[in-house]
């Protein structure tokens, strides 16, 4: 049976635009996983260290969202990964966007000050570091309130994303800043 000359370049082109289809959907898969982390979001972790008394804080940042932003905060090119100093410098801009206050009805905002422990690299994370000492010893069976400010790479990128999850006694609560949120109430976990 011979093949048309029709037949085979019908076939032929329709097996290259199925090509092109596939490489096109490949493009469009990989500009998405791309794209998909355009989304700037950094997540800081409040714990309420039983053994310690302490309220650890702790900062997660991609390493190259604060990389690309320490360039832009301090006007010239930051190498995190290869300087302490770099990283230093970032981690003071952290905690120096991060501010929280115990907020109890009827008193005056109590506002914490958290002391820098420092920073550290960890796979694709910058890690920074604040603890508030003999804190949770002092709060034991108390219901709180926690009013936060967490403006970390929001100077930066007005669409930054930062979600904080206050720890106690296994449970969790989450707020998250996103535009026009500048500070946030969280109801500690008892």
């Amino acid at each position: 049976m011979a093949i048309s000359r029709t037949f085979f370049l019908r076939t032929t082109l329709a097996a290259k635009r199925a090509g092109l289809f596939s490489v096109a959907g490949l493009l469009i898969f990989c500009s998405a996983a791309v794209y998909g982390h355009q989304q700037k979001t950094a997540v800081t972790r409040l714990l309420f260290n039983s053994n310690t008394g302490s309220l650890e804080i702790m900062h997660r940042l991609f390493l190259h969202d604060a990389e690309h932003a320490a360039s832009a905060v301090f006007g010239e090119k930051q190498d995190i990964i290869e300087s302490p100093d770099s990283r230093a410098l970032f981690g003071s801009y952290v905690v120096n966007r991060f501010a929280i206050a115990l907020d109890v009805q009827g008193e005056p905002l109590q506002e914490l000050k958290p002391h820098y422990l420092g920073e550290e690299i960890d796979g694709q994370y910058l890690w920074v570091y604040q603890e508030v000492p003999n804190f949770a010893t002092s709060q034991v069976g108390k219901s709180l309130q926690l009013r936060v400010i967490n403006s970390v790479l929001r100077d930066v990128w007005p669409d930054q994303s930062n979600l904080v999850n206050v720890e106690r006694g296994g449970h969790v609560e989450s707020v998250t800043f996103s535009v026009g949120a500048d500070s946030l109430s969280v109801t500690v976990p008892r």
